[in-house]
């Protein structure tokens, strides 16, 4: 397999989950009520499994980097994935089937807005540390890069519309699909043939050496 359809491959599957993600915000409830409960539930269900990706193809991007800025995207993706994947359990998943198995004409309980409180404040956290995430992975994108990581920057105004609109049609889902369009994008970069091709002055150096000796 060539450098550049690994380079598609991987593109391709580092964007699947902000995009599978942008997919399922199409359907996702505004509000939680006993007419969105069961679909309110079984897509945070879903999304317990999506939710964490996100991180992960973002420390995919530092494959091999054993830097600061290679841990610091761990640590933030680490918290993202954790923290925001308790959001999706308690406030998704948790409040969901509750205000579905109550049935209709019952008054929901405080205990249901006590799950929202505390998910959110989990969620806050985690959304907190995707954008600090997607700063470090797109300003050193940039540094290592230069122009052609550009369009990696999106990841930053992503992660903002998804922290501000969880994934919530439009700004959620235009944000998760930021996501995964710069994750893949930035994915295609880092395996792209010019990292792996010399430059054309190093090669003329190196070859003039061999000569002379």
């Amino acid at each position: 397999m060539t450098v550049e359809r690994r380079a598609l491959g991987r593109a391709a599957l580092l964007a699947v989950p902000g995009l599978a993600l942008a997919v399922v915000g199409l359907f996702h409830p505004r509000y939680l009520v006993i007419g969105t409960a069961e679909r309110w539930t079984m897509l945070h269900v879903a999304g317990l499994f999506v939710f964490p990706l996100v991180g992960v193809a973002l420390v995919m991007l530092m494959s091999g980097r054993d830097d600061v800025v290679g841990w610091l995207v761990r640590v933030t993706a680490f918290v993202y994935a954790a923290a925001y994947s308790a959001l999706d359990v308690i406030s998704g998943i948790g409040a969901g089937y509750v205000t579905w198995r109550l049935g209709e004409n019952v008054i929901r309980p405080d205990e249901v807005r006590y799950l929202f409180v505390i998910g959110g404040r989990l969620g806050e956290v985690g959304s907190w540390a995707l954008i600090a995430c997607t700063v470090v992975v797109a300003a050193d994108a940039i540094r290592q890069r230069g122009p052609v990581a550009v369009p990696g920057v999106l990841l930053v105004p992503g992660a903002v519309l998804v922290h501000s609109d969880h994934i919530f049609a439009p700004n959620g889902v235009l944000g998760m699909t930021f996501i995964g369009l710069a994750t893949g994008w930035l994915g295609w970069v880092g395996l792209s043939p010019a990292r792996h091709q010399e430059p054309t002055t190093h090669r003329r150096s190196r070859g003039s050496r061999a000569g002379r000796g």
